[in-house]
Parts: C-alpha cells; sequence; structure tokens
C-alpha cells in the first residue's frame, strides 16, 4: 500500500508542476497571502453586503476551504504558518509577542522560506512579522526571505508607521534591515501592494517565487482612505464603515498584485493561498456570525478562518471543500507543492490532494490551544466531529450579527469564560449546545486525549518587557540588537 501511495503522489506532483509545450516540469510560483483579523462574515461569498471582488473571484475559480482552521490570535497562528507546528509545542501559545518583550521563535525550529530555497526559490515577504526580532537572528531576512519589507510588531498606525507601548514609541517600518523614515502619510496597503507589484516585476519568470504577504489590513487602528469608507455610505455604524472599507483596500490591493503577475506571464503557474490569521475582532467591528465568539476567543469565531486556494493547476474549482485544515498544515503544503518533503514528526500535514483534487484530509484532529501561563488552565482539541473546551475560553463569548444602519448590537457577554464544553461541530457548529453533561463517556475520553496533548506541551514564552527595546535607543525606530 505505500508503494501504491508513493506512486500516487508521484504522478499528482508531475501533474501539478507539468508545464504545456515543454519537457521539464516547472516548479509553481507560491503566494501566500494573510489578511489580520479577518473575520469570518466579513468576505463577499459569506455576506453579499462585502465588497470583495478580486477576493470572490479568485475563491469562486479556486476552492473555497470551508473547514481552514487558524489559531485565536496572530502570533501562534503566523508561528504555524512558518515552523508547521502547534503553537505549544514551539512556546507561543500564549497571546501574543508584544515590541517590547525578548521574545521570538527558538532559531532551532527552520522556517518555511529556508526548506524553500534549498529547493530554488526566490523568497520574499512584505508585511507583518510578528514572531520576533529583538536580535537580528530572528528577522526575516536572517530566517530565509531574500528580502524583507514590513513592520515586526502587531500593530501600528497604518500612516505615520508609527508603534507606541506605555511609554515607548516609534517607527516600526522596514526595508531589509534599515527603517524606512520617508514614507508618513503613506496608507500601508498601498506601500505593500507596491513592493509586492516591484518584486513580480524584477523577478525572472523562469525561476520559482515564493511570496509571503501578510497584509496590515484590517487590523486595529481603523483607518482607512476616504474613498473605500465612501462605498459603504449606508452603513451609519462608523467604525463597521471603516472596518469594510479596510477590507475593500486588501481586496483592491490584491487585485493589484495579482495584475501584475498576469502581465509578467507568471499567472498561470501560480498557486495563491489566502487566510486570515484568526476570527474578527468584535470590538474592532470584525464580524463572525454566525459563529461563536471571536479573535482572542477558542470560540470558533475565533479560530475557523476565511481561506480559500486558487491556481491554475487545480484539478477540481469552483466549489467549497469542508475536509478539515489546520494552519500547521500550509507549511508541508506549500512545500510539496515545491517539490518538497517536510521534517518527519512535523504537526502539519500536507493538503496538497486535498486541495487540488479535493481528496479527503489526512487530518482527522488538531489542537486549539493549550496555554500554561493563564491563572485557570486553558485546552481545547477537535477530534472528528468533537470539539472539547476546557478552562477559559476566552472573551468576548456569543453571536454578534453584523452591526446594521441604526448602529452597532450590544456584546452578548463580556464576562470570563471559565468552564467544560462538548461539541459536536457538525451537527452544531455554532457552539450552541453544550454536550459536556450529556454525553459523559465521550467527554472523559475527548478529556484523556487533552491530557495526551498537554504533557508535550512546551513552556510558553513570555518574558518580561525589556527597557532595553525603547527605540529611542535606536534612533527611534523598533530594532532589534537588545537581547
Amino acid at each position: 500500500m505505500k508503494q501504491v501511495k508513493l506512486l500516487q503522489n508521484v504522478l499528482l506532483l508531475s501533474l501539478f508542476l507539468a508545464v504545456p509545450g515543454s519537457n521539464e516540469a516547472a516548479k509553481p510560483h507560491i503566494v501566500f497571502i494573510v489578511a489580520d483579523d479577518l473575520g469570518w462574515n466579513d468576505v463577499g461569498w459569506h455576506n453579499p453586503d462585502v465588497k470583495t471582488p478580486v477576493l470572490d473571484q479568485l475563491a469562486h475559480e479556486g476552492v473555497i476551504l470551508n473547514q481552514s482552521y487558524v489559531n485565536y490570535v496572530c502570533t501562534p497562528s503566523r508561528t504555524s504558518f512558518m515552523t508547521g507546528y502547534f503553537p505549544y509545542h514551539v512556546g507561543s501559545q500564549h497571546l501574543v509577542f508584544r515590541p517590547d518583550q525578548p521574545s521570538a521563535i527558538p532559531s532551532n525550529f527552520t522556517f518555511l522560506p529556508e526548506k524553500l530555497k534549498e529547493l530554488g526559490y526566490a523568497t520574499h515577504m512584505v508585511g507583518k512579522w510578528h514572531l520576533g526580532f529583538c536580535n537580528w537572528k530572528f528577522t526575516p531576512t536572517y530566517r530565509g526571505f531574500d528580502s524583507y519589507y514590513g513592520y515586526y510588531s502587531g500593530a501600528e498606525d497604518y500612516y505615520t508607521h508609527y508603534r507606541s507601548i506605555g511609554s515607548e514609541g516609534g517607527i516600526d517600518l522596514h526595508d531589509n534591515k534599515d527603517a524606512v523614515t520617508n514614507q508618513n502619510g503613506t496608507y500601508s496597503t498601498y506601500l505593500f501592494a507596491q513592493r509586492a507589484a516591484d518584486i513580480v516585476n524584477q523577478h525572472d519568470p523562469n525561476s520559482p517565487l515564493f511570496l509571503y504577504l501578510p497584509f496590515q489590513n484590517v487590523h486595529a487602528p481603523l483607518q482607512v482612505p476616504k474613498r473605500f469608507e465612501d462605498m459603504y455610505a449606508n452603513v451609519e455604524d462608523e467604525n463597521r464603515r471603516k472596518y469594510l472599507g479596510m477590507v475593500s483596500a486588501l481586496d483592491e490591493a490584491v487585485g493589484n498584485v495579482t495584475m501584475v503577475m498576469q502581465k509578467r506571464g507568471l499567472w498561470d503557474n501560480t498557486l495563491v493561498i489566502f487566510s486570515t490569521d484568526n476570527g474578527g475582532m468584535i470590538i474592532r467591528s470584525g464580524n463572525n456570525y454566525p459563529l461563536r465568539g471571536g479573535k482572542t476567543t477558542l470560540w470558533e469565531g475565533g479560530t475557523r478562518g476565511v481561506a480559500f486556494a486558487h491556481g491554475k493547476m487545480l484539478q477540481k474549482t469552483g466549489y467549497t471543500n469542508n475536509e478539515m485544515i489546520h494552519a500547521v498544515d500550509w507549511f508541508p503544503t506549500i512545500l510539496a507543492a515545491a517539490g518538497g518533503t517536510a521534517d518527519p514528526g512535523m504537526d502539519g500535514l500536507s493538503q496538497l490532494d486535498t486541495i487540488i483534487s479535493g481528496h479527503p484530509s489526512p487530518r482527522t484532529e488538531f489542537v486549539y490551544n493549550v496555554d500554561d501561563v493563564f491563572p485557570t488552565v486553558q485546552g481545547a482539541i477537535r477530534v472528528g466531529d468533537y470539539k472539547l473546551i476546557e478552562g477559559f475560553a476566552g472573551i468576548p463569548d456569543g453571536w454578534y450579527p453584523p452591526p446594521n444602519m441604526t448602529g452597532s448590537p450590544e456584546p452578548n457577554s463580556m464576562n470570563p469564560i471559565i468552564g467544560t464544553w462538548l461539541f459536536n461541530l457538525k451537527d452544531d457548529p455554532t457552539e450552541h449546545h453544550n454536550l459536556a453533561d450529556t454525553m459523559p463517556d465521550k467527554l472523559k475520553e475527548m478529556q484523556a486525549k487533552l491530557e495526551e496533548y498537554r504533557k508535550t506541551l512546551v513552556p510558553a514564552i513570555n518574558p518580561k518587557a525589556d527597557p532595553k527595546s525603547d527605540p529611542q535607543n535606536w534612533g527611534g525606530a523598533w530594532s532589534p540588537g537588545w537581547c
């Protein structure tokens, strides 16, 4: 059976890499686009009130990934993308890395672009890092990227590119190793789309390209050029109007990048993967309805993300795929598309067969998170159709319909949620019916499984703030060199 499976994989990969009219195989160009805090209900294919024509077209021409899971906040998801490991195996499971903390993903983890470079890829990154920068060795250009343009921390002003935290503050925009100080007033989405376009224009189309494009949109603060906000003039809630404008600005930026790829002749051999990093942040006008909760929670609204794959090499397209995929899977999937193989023991599983041909996912379970820092225990897993949450599930809880034209709805609950929940997500995807009391045997089975996962936990990287991080020590910019 192993030989048959190996032969199937070889045949699939040969079809994937074949170029019409050529006797040689060409590795695909790969563009990995990540939106920041984009909610389940904040894209056109889920909500017709949202104007995302470019993303809608790509999603409908490709395959919509309806069971694609991410982590509950930024740093853990980006850890999964770049390492292929669950955050609790890396140490990044507790909230996010702050810019004043000497925290980073340990150097013993090989990042995705490092593996792709071994396969002959040019590797470029444009956008948000958020995986640590206190030492140069933790920054993108030392972790496999040929070039980097973006910001190291988790959030900042879209126009001034200034990040404040406590009494510290400074510029956080970098071109490779240099701070960028001459773009005050330019919306970051424009900068990132233009740099991505420049990379494509300068790239040799005969060599494979990997472009990692994690945009700032639609993370707070709510800032957007007025022309995008005006697209939603009928939305009376100002914050929601700005947020939706930010979604449409993201959509236009993606369109500008794909247009350049078409003009350069790269598009027909390009695989696009699009994902959010976590659910929408409800208190910042993101919306995940009808899913429960949002960013910072282990409810589905915080962890079930909008995603799709697009490319002419996909053999089955124009449908919604309901196979289970997790953020850790993108590392081995992208590596497989490039002709490589992930290291044994990695948490991620290649979903190449699933996204190309619609084959059943090799994944049957995953860990939402296991945290060792919260005052109360926190853990959540999915096994088959069942989901278990123990401890702190996160806030806000509840179901939040999108704001109507007369204002935003009041939150269902802003109280900390601590308890035990068991759901059958196939029957109850919106998590309305807790089965913990009515299915004691299943509950015990899931709790035992969670405890097995917990045994492999790596302590969270959560150091105290270090005053040496102050940008005033580094010419007014958030910079490496202090750990």
